[in-house]
């Protein structure tokens, strides 16, 4: 079996070689490779990847033109690999390669996917605390319960990387995209030590966007293949409203004679039913184009774990 290391790293120039070295400690009889992604650093860390490199063939190093974030750098890297197991791990040395061993011995009981679980985080409270109604917010979101959805210290099977595609900050949410694709997914404690070197290369704004994704991630686990449902619920919920005001302005008109000309509400009850059409059109819209997409490509992006006799 062999074992694949996707590191990004930017501007971490002064952990890479206790990395590299704690790696090997940890790696025991198992073949491995290691991809260093360099995401745009500026402090000499893409000359340390190359002086690993030039110590080792089975490191490997992928330079970014510019800082494009660690879901680009993940993806690069799973785009790359070989290996049967692949491991991805921050580069600023809180995660302790000692846990090799037990996210190995854990996919070993049917696993796809095993997540690191920061128990005793390392982190000032700013982070902890966010971090902590995140995944509280993600695992009820997603229907997965999850400590630590943002561990970056993950063990994956070759076949769930293969079916990934990550961007932006989606890589927050890869256990969701993998379970939502009928992989099995687990999480173990691991130590998370505190860091040594730099700093932290994320600020309040990642916040925000991690929200978009969030929606987006929910987006295209649950309503892929039938945005009808997402947006016909929406619009049931607008002309459904619309129609109830207006039933109401048509009883207090027919019934007790009250004047419409005046009424605020008869433009709200208009609005919402128009809304509300406008929202269905956009599913159906959008159940047409999923269904020429699937006659053009053939692909029922279904995953599929294995075929017997066919």
């Amino acid at each position: 079996m062999k074992l694949s290391f996707v590191i990004p790293a930017f501007n971490e120039a002064d952990s890479l070689d206790q990395l590299y070295k704690e790696i090997l400690e940890n790696v025991n009889d198992h073949q491995y490779e290691i991809v260093f992604v360099d995401d745009g650093s500026s402090d000499g860390s893409f000359k340390k990847m190359q002086s690993i490199a030039a110590k080792d063939a089975n490191v490997k190093i992928i330079q970014f033109r510019k800082n494009f974030g660690k879901a680009a750098g993940l993806q690069t890297g799973f785009d790359a690999v070989a290996g049967d197991i692949i491991f991805t791990m921050d580069a600023d040395l809180q995660d302790d390669p000692k846990e090799i061993p037990n996210f190995l011995k854990k996919l070993e009981e049917g696993y796809d996917l095993v997540t690191g679980w920061k128990r005793k985080r390392k982190d000032p409270i700013n982070k902890t605390w966010p971090s902590k109604l995140a995944n509280s917010v993600m695992s009820n979101s997603f229907k997965l319960k999850l400590h630590d959805y943002n561990c970056g210290f993950k063990a994956y099977r070759k076949e769930v990387v293969d079916e990934l595609d990550i961007y932006g900050e989606m890589h927050r949410y890869i256990p969701a995209l993998a379970h939502a694709k009928g992989f099995r997914v687990a999480e173990i404690p691991v130590n998370h030590r505190k860091r040594e070197f730099g700093r932290s290369k994320y600020g309040a704004e990642r916040y925000f966007r991690s929200f978009l994704d969030l929606l987006t991630v929910k987006l295209v686990t649950g309503f892929t293949h039938s945005p009808l449902y997402l947006f016909g619920r929406i619009g049931t919920g607008f002309s459904l409203s619309g129609f109830i005001i207006a039933l109401y302005l048509s009883i207090m008109k027919l019934g007790f004679g009250h004047p419409l000309s005046n009424r605020p509400l008869l433009y709200l009850a208009t609005l919402l039913i128009i809304i509300g059409l406008q929202f269905f059109s956009i599913g159906l819209l959008g159940e047409l184009i999923v269904n020429q997409s699937r006659k053009d490509n053939k692909d029922t992006k279904i995953s599929i774990k294995q075929k017997i006799n066919i």
